[in-house]
Parts: C-alpha cells; structure tokens; sequence
C-alpha cells in the first residue's frame, strides 16, 4: 500500500472506525471545547492569560508533539512527556490514556480476525494430535503447547503488520481505520514492533521446537516478507499472492503444528486421515481468503496498479468464484465422510457441512442484494472468516 505519512506532522486527528477520536489523537493545542491545561507552574484564573503564559504553553507543547512522535516499542514511552512539565495528577491520567489507546492501536495492527483463525487452527489440530496419541496425557507438555501458540501469534503479527507498513497508501484509500493509514500508529513504532515480533517467534520456535520446526517457521516469515516488501512484493501479482496466503495458513500452519504436536509426545510423524483432510481443507479455504480479501480494495489497489482478482474480474465475478470454490471445499468434506466413515465420524462431518453450505449460500445472496457495497463486502468477507473458525471448530470431534 505506498508511501508513509509524514513523521513530520505535529497534529493528529486519525479517524477511529467508530468515527471517535482516540484519547491518544492529540493536537498541539486544546481543542476550543476544553479547558487548558495549566502547568503545574501556574495558578488557575478566570482572567486573560498573558502574553507570557502562552509563549510557554506553546513551548511545552510543541515538545510534547516531539515526544509522541519518539514513541518506540512501550506504551509507557509514548505517554512519557520528557520535559516533565505536566502536573503530576494530569500527567498520570494522561498517560494512562496513552496506555489504553496504544493498546488499542497495537491490537487493531494485529488484525484479531487473522489472530482468532491462527488461534484456534492450532489448537484444533493440536487437540487432534492429542486424541490419537496412544498414551495418556502429559500435563507437563501444557506450557511449550501455550509457547509455540505464542510463537505462531508472533509471526502472525509480523506478517500483517508489515503488510500495513507497505501498504499505508493504499489502506489510507481502502482501510483509513487501519492504524498506520489513521495515524494512530507511526512507521517507526509499526517497524519496532514487526522486528520485536518476528524476532520474539524466532526465538521462542528455536529454543523449544528443534531446527525442522524453526526452518518452517523461517519460511513462513519469508513467504510473509516477499508478500509485502519491494521489490519482489508478490502481492502485486494475483497467482503469486494466493499461493503465498495458501501455503502459510494451508499447509505449514497444520503439518507444522501437527509436527511439533507429536514430536513433543515422543512420537514419529505420520500422515493421519483427519489432518490430510484439514490441511488440504484450508489450503483450499486459503486461496479464497486470499482473492475475496482484496473484495473490499478495488479502488486504492486500481490506483496503486496492484494486480488482483478483484481488480481484473470485478467485485461480483469474484464473490461468486470464492463462494463456488468454499461449496466445492464443504461437498468434498461430505463426499469424504461418506467414503471414509471409518475414519470419521460421518454424521456431524457431513451436518455441519451442509449448514455451512447454507450459510455460505446466504451470505452469497445479501451481498449480491447489497449491490457489492462497502457494508455488504464486509459482511460477506466476515462470513468467509466465520465459516473458517466454525471448520476448526468442529475438527477435533470429526
């Protein structure tokens, strides 16, 4: 998405989603519906302010700006005021705004829909992974469990922020809530936090999971960097973006889970019938995240020249194509429980299946009654990320 705001300006006032401005969306001045804020220097009074007192709240201000714009990796940082010229009472509640906006910030940077999917993709395969081992359950195995979903949050985190780093033009354009295009994050924090993240899940992936995992956990890194960053930037290139998306939440997601799953047990890795299924499942489900995505960026991807489905085959031949793909993906799932009951449980596979087929197929219909607006894209994209929670869902009963 292209060039950066500027870290020059010294007055934000980003748009939230909501249409709210965050506590931490501060100007260089008071807003005219608010008191001013007095330095702790100074007596309240109903007069004039002097000529004097406000060459000095100009001062203190313009130093605040420049220590929001020095905001690193802590939200502390970013609510600290270096001249220190606050009261202590209004500074205290001012950082504590701070602390909560830039969570805020950070939490919207990590794009909760992608975290949930991650979430529980590992956890179902993991608990698949527990019911076949032979052997009762090692309660001590609970933390590295708990530490390799960190790492794979991690990475997760690393992938989408800096895709939000390189992507600031166009989402200022598709996205303005995102928090880079809104200003509520600066480049310089989003690139801290990318690196922290990355190297966090390296870490954590090295030191508990041996070199095969740690090699599928750098690719995946990888996979995710060429994605975004020049000058490769595969996302620019429709086939390339999808088999990228495909092959990091399809395939390595669920075989390295899995992997490292029975490899903590002490077992050998083998092929099982449900994870076959699962992993081919979501690679399938991947690619239509991946083309149905870009639903919603037509406009700033066509001014930009990013190549996608959406922007060479239109907004309605696409929802269309990913709807087609996921029914396609749910009979599978049917046809393979009918062949295969021994190895599945066929009446809920099968039951949750066609509900999920219906719901697919509702969901298809009220975006096309919506006329593919910006509200009906977003329900349906939802729609494609709720089907692929309730998939995971079900798994580890199938």
């Amino acid at each position: 998405m292209a060039a950066s705001p500027s870290l020059g300006r010294c007055c934000l006032h980003p748009p939230s989603c909501s249409g709210r401005t965050l506590p931490f969306q501060a100007s260089c001045s008071p807003p005219l519906s608010q008191p001013r804020v007095r330095l702790s220097g100074f007596r309240d009074s109903h007069d004039l302010i002097s000529q004097k007192t406000q060459m000095h709240w100009r001062h203190q201000s313009r130093r605040g700006c420049r220590a929001m714009r020095l905001v690193v990796a802590s939200a502390a940082a970013a609510a600290a005021d270096p001249g220190g010229a606050a009261s202590s009472g209004g500074g205290e509640a001012s950082a504590v705004d701070k602390l909560v906006a830039f969570q805020q910030a950070f939490w919207k940077f990590l794009r909760p829909h992608t975290i949930r999917g991650t979430i529980l993709g590992s956890i179902a395969v993991t608990a698949r992974a527990l019911i076949e081992c032979p052997t009762p359950l090692d309660w001590s195995l609970l933390p590295r469990a708990a530490l390799g979903v960190l790492a794979l949050l991690a990475g997760n985190g690393y992938i989408v922020g800096i895709n939000q780093i390189y992507d600031v033009d166009i989402d200022t354009v598709s996205k303005p809530f995102l928090p880079i295009a809104a200003g509520e994050l600066s480049p310089g924090v989003a690139w801290v936090l990318c690196v922290a993240l990355a190297a966090a899940g390296l870490a954590i992936t090295a030191a508990n999971f041996g070199r095969p995992i740690t090699v599928l956990y750098a690719f995946g890194l990888f996979l995710g960097t060429i994605y975004s960053v020049p000058p490769l930037r595969l996302k620019r290139f429709a086939v390339a973006a999808f088999m990228i998306i495909a092959t990091v939440r399809g395939f390595l997601l669920n075989f390295g889970v899995y992997s490292a799953t029975r490899a903590a047990l002490g077992l050998p890795f083998q092929w099982s019938p449900a994870i076959l299924f699962i992993t081919c499942f979501v690679t399938m489900f991947a690619v239509v995240i991946a083309i149905t995505k870009d639903l919603a960026d037509v406009e700033g991807d066509r001014k930009y020249g990013i190549q996608t489905f959406s922007t060479r085959l239109g907004t309605r031949r696409v929802t269309f194509l990913g709807s087609g793909l996921l029914a396609l993906n749910f009979a599978g799932a049917i046809a393979l429980a009918i062949k295969m009951p021994g190895s599945f449980r066929a009446p809920l596979m099968i039951g949750a299946n066609l509900v999920f087929m219906v719901y697919l197929a509702w969901r298809t219909a009220m975006i096309d009654k919506e006329k593919y607006s910006q509200a009906g894209i977003a329900g349906y994209y939802r729609g494609v990320w709720n089907l692929f929670y309730a998939q995971y869902a079900v798994f580890p009963f199938i």
